[in-house]
C-alpha cells in the first residue's frame, strides 16, 4: 500500500537528517598502513595531505603523530606511535593491536598517492557541506543588521579558498615544462602588438622599460596629491581596454590576444567622476567644464561621440569605499570568473582595510594588505597596478623626487611590490613659487616654467625583473591625459 505523500516526505527528511558524510574508511587504513610499513609512502601525500582531511578522528591521530615523527627525521612504526597515542581504545583493540593491523593490511607505497588523493577529495567534499550548510542556517538566523551581500562574500571568500588550498597538482616540474612555457611566452610576445611579453599600457617608452605589464606582478604607483596618479593610470587602464581583442578557443573560453579586460578599483572616486576624466581625455573637453556645463555645441557632440565609442569596452568599475582586502580579493576572482580579467587596479592602498582588529598597528595591518594584493596577482595571473600615497617629508627635500623610503609603510609595500613607480611633475612645484610679474625673479621663474610646462616623470624606484631610470611623458592637465613625449631625436626633418 502506498503511503500518503505527508508520510512519505517525513520519512525523506529523515533520512536525509541521518546521511553520512562522505568518507572511506577503506583508504584512511589502507594509506596509513602503507606508511607506517614504509615511511617513504607519507612523501607521496604529505604536500597535500592534512591530518584534518581524515574523517576518522583515530585516523587524524595516528596521521598526525607519524607526521610529527617524521618530520623530526624519525621512524613511524606501529611501536613508535604507540607511545604517543596512550591507551586509546580503537573500536574493541587496543592501540597496539590496531596500528600492527594497518601495517599487516598495508598495500604497496604506489597505491598511497592515489589514497591520499580520494581521502583529499572527499574531506572536500565534507567541508563543501559543511559552508553550505552554514550558508543555509546564516539566512534563517541573520541579525537584522547583517547585509546579505557580506554572507555571500565570506561564503565565496570560503569556497576560494578551500579551491586554493592544498593543491595537489603542484610540487616540482621538468625544466623542460618551464623552457617551453618561456618559448611560448617569447612567440606570444612577438605576436602581439609593440613586441612585448606583457600588457601593453600605450605609453611606448614606458613600455620599453618594463616589456608591458607583466601577469602576477604587483606594480605600485605612488606620489604626492596633484602628481597626476589617478589620471596615469587611469590613462593605461583606458588604453589597455580599448585595445582589448579576444579568440575564441575550442573550449568556448576566450583567450586575449592584444590589449585587456580592465578592472579597477575606485575606492576613492566615484564611477561618475572616473568615467568624467576619461571623456575628458578622449574628447579633448577639459573634465572642469564637463561638470559644470560650461560646453558649446560642437564640445558636446566630442563628448557624445568619446561616450558612444568607449560604450563597448571591457572596463569595469566597483566604486565600494572602505572595503578589504578579504572583499577585493572575493569580488576580483568574481569579475575574472564572469567577465573575464587581465589587469586589475585598485585606487588606492591606504583606503583599504585589512582584517586586524581595531587598534592593532597600521604598519602590520599594511603588510596584510601588501601581502595579500601580491597573493591575488599570482593567483589570478594578472597585473594589478595599486596606487599609494607617499609621505610628506618629500616636501622637505630641495629636489623633490620620490625615493623608496617615501612611501608610507615602505616595509611591506617595497618588499612586496615587483615594481614601484613615482609620478613626479616638476611644473606643479616650479608653479607654486611663482614670483611677482615684472621682477628679475619672474623672468628666471618664467624660462624655468617654460622648460617644465607639460612634462611629466615616471621614476622606476624598483623593477625586480628589469632595469630602473626614469620616463619623460607629456602631461595635459586641462583633460588630465599622459601621453608619449615628442622627443627632439623623433622628430621628422627639417626641409
Amino acid at each position: 500500500m502506498a503511503l500518503p505523500n505527508a508520510l512519505t516526505a517525513k520519512l525523506e527528511a529523515v533520512q536525509a537528517e541521518y546521511r553520512v558524510a562522505p568518507h572511506n574508511i577503506d583508504a584512511e587504513q589502507a594509506l596509513l598502513g602503507a606508511i607506517l610499513v614504509n615511511n617513504d609512502a607519507y612523501y607521496r601525500v604529505s604536500d597535500f595531505l592534512l591530518p584534518e582531511h581524515f574523517m576518522e578522528e583515530a585516523h587524524h591521530q595516528i596521521f598526525q603523530v607519524a607526521t610529527s615523527l617524521i618530520k623530526a627525521g624519525k621512524l613511524a612504526t606501529p611501536i613508535t606511535l604507540k607511545t604517543y597515542l596512550g591507551d586509546a581504545d580503537f573500536g574493541g583493540q587496543t592501540v597496539m593491536q590496531y596500528l600492527a593491523r594497518l601495517a599487516a593490511d598495508a598495500t604497496t607505497v604506489i597505491n598511497a598517492g592515489d589514497y591520499g588523493r580520494a581521502i583529499y577529495d572527499l574531506a572536500i567534499r565534507r567541508r563543501l557541506i559543511t559552508i553550505g550548510e552554514d550558508l543555509v542556517n546564516g539566512a534563517y538566523e541573520a541579525p537584522v543588521e547583517a547585509a546579505p551581500r557580506d554572507q555571500i562574500e565570506a561564503t565565496e571568500r570560503r569556497l576560494y579558498e578551500l579551491a586554493e588550498s592544498g593543491k595537489y597538482d603542484g610540487g616540482f616540474q621538468k625544466f623542460s615544462d618551464a623552457l617551453t612555457a618561456a618559448v611560448d611566452m617569447a612567440a606570444k610576445a612577438y605576436q602581439r602588438d609593440g613586441k612585448l611579453s606583457g600588457i601593453a599600457t600605450g605609453l611606448s617608452d614606458l613600455d620599453a622599460k618594463m616589456g608591458g605589464l607583466q601577469p602576477s606582478d604587483l606594480i605600485i604607483l605612488a606620489g604626492r596629491p596633484a602628481m597626476g596618479k589617478t589620471s596615469l593610470v587611469t590613462n593605461i587602464a583606458f588604453n589597455i581596454a580599448k585595445a582589448y581583442q579576444g579568440e575564441k578557443r575550442p573550449d568556448g573560453t576566450i583567450e586575449t590576444k592584444n590589449g585587456g579586460i580592465v578592472g579597477f578599483f575606485s575606492l576613492e572616486m566615484s564611477a561618475e567622476q572616473l568615467a568624467t576624466r576619461i571623456i575628458a581625455e578622449q574628447s579633448g573637453v577639459p573634465s572642469y567644464k564637463i561638470r559644470r556645463g560650461d560646453i558649446r555645441p560642437e564640445d558636446f557632440y566630442k563628448i557624445t561621440d568619446a561616450a558612444r565609442d568607449m560604450q563597448t569596452i571591457p572596463f569595469y568599475i566597483d566604486q565600494t569605499g572602505g572595503i578589504s582586502i578579504a572583499q577585493l580579493a572575493a569580488r576580483a576572482r568574481r569579475l575574472k570568473r564572469q567577465k573575464g580579467l587581465d589587469l586589475l587596479i585598485v585606487d588606492y592602498l591606504q583606503l583599504l582595510s585589512g582584517s586586524s582588529k581595531k587598534g592593532d598597528n597600521r604598519v602590520q595591518e599594511m603588510t596584510e594588505i601588501t601581502t595579500g594584493m601580491k597573493a591575488l596577482a599570482k593567483e589570478l595571473s594578472v597585473p594589478i597596478i595599486a596606487l599609494s600615497q607617499l609621505s610628506r617629508q618629500v616636501e622637505n627635500r630641495d629636489d623633490k623626487r620620490p625615493q623608496l623610503s617615501d612611501l608610507r609603510e615602505s616595509g611591506s609595500i617595497e618588499q612586496d611590490a615587483d615594481v614601484v613607480m613615482f609620478v613626479f611633475r616638476e611644473e606643479y612645484y616650479v608653479n607654486n613659487k611663482k614670483p611677482r610679474e615684472g621682477t628679475e625673479e619672474f623672468f628666471a621663474w618664467e624660462a624655468e616654467m617654460n622648460r617644465v610646462h607639460g612634462k611629466a616623470e615616471v621614476i622606476l624606484g624598483k623593477q625586480r625583473h628589469g632595469p630602473t631610470g626614469t620616463v619623460e611623458l607629456q602631461f595635459d592637465a586641462n583633460i588630465t591625459r599622459f601621453s608619449n613625449l615628442a622627443q627632439s631625436d623623433r622628430m621628422p626633418e627639417q626641409m
